[in-house]
């Protein structure tokens, strides 16, 4: 299975592309407002990752103002 994410500024056109995507056979989903934010926060965990030991205390002392 292939998944793509699209974008447009336009209704019309996203419109448009999701009518064609279903007669030719190919399901389709529009993500909510909340889907797209915990996609972003997903990708940012995974991003972020280093498999590195973080001391917290260390980490703190660092971000403290």
């Amino acid at each position: 299975m292939e998944t793509a994410i699209l974008t447009s500024r336009s209704k019309s056109d996203l419109k448009l592309l999701l009518e064609l995507a279903q007669k030719i056979g190919i399901k389709t989903k529009v993500l909510t407002h909340e889907e797209i934010e915990e996609l972003g926060i997903i990708l940012a965990i995974k991003d972020g990752r280093t498999e590195e030991y973080v001391d917290t205390d260390k980490f703190l002392e660092k971000i403290k103002v």
